[in-house]
């Protein structure tokens, strides 16, 4: 098992809803990463906003993935751009937003939005 977020930690399993188009909108209050500069901890909310297509992500294994970004040196729209792609090559929504809002700190707060539309 790598120590490192990865797609393959993502599990899928069938959208038993093919038949209509819902939102599902995760939230991650208590991500963290580390800056790659300093070594210090960043703190964020991560918002995963996706409507499924024939897949979804099964969220045990969506919180053992982000659990992985702990001890990772990342900068934020690195960490907002990994999960973005990883979610999405996993499970292939019709759309997806992922958004990291990332605490101040030394004074800035940084919010990442990234999507498929």
């Amino acid at each position: 098992m790598s120590n490192e977020p990865n797609i393959n930690d993502l599990e899928i399993v069938p959208n038993e809803y093919t038949d209509k188009d819902y939102e599902v909108n995760v939230s991650i209050p208590e991500f963290n990463c580390v800056c790659p500069r300093t070594g210090l901890p960043d703190f964020a909310t991560i918002k995963i906003n996706y409507i499924p297509n024939k897949h979804i992500v099964e969220l045990k294994s969506l919180k053992l993935y982000m659990v992985k970004f702990r001890n990772m040196g990342i900068f934020h729209e690195s960490a907002t751009n990994k999960i973005f792609n990883d979610f999405k090559e996993a499970c292939n929504p019709k759309t997806i937003e992922v958004i990291g809002e990332f605490s101040a700190r030394g004074g800035i707060s940084t919010t990442v939005r990234v999507d498929s539309k």
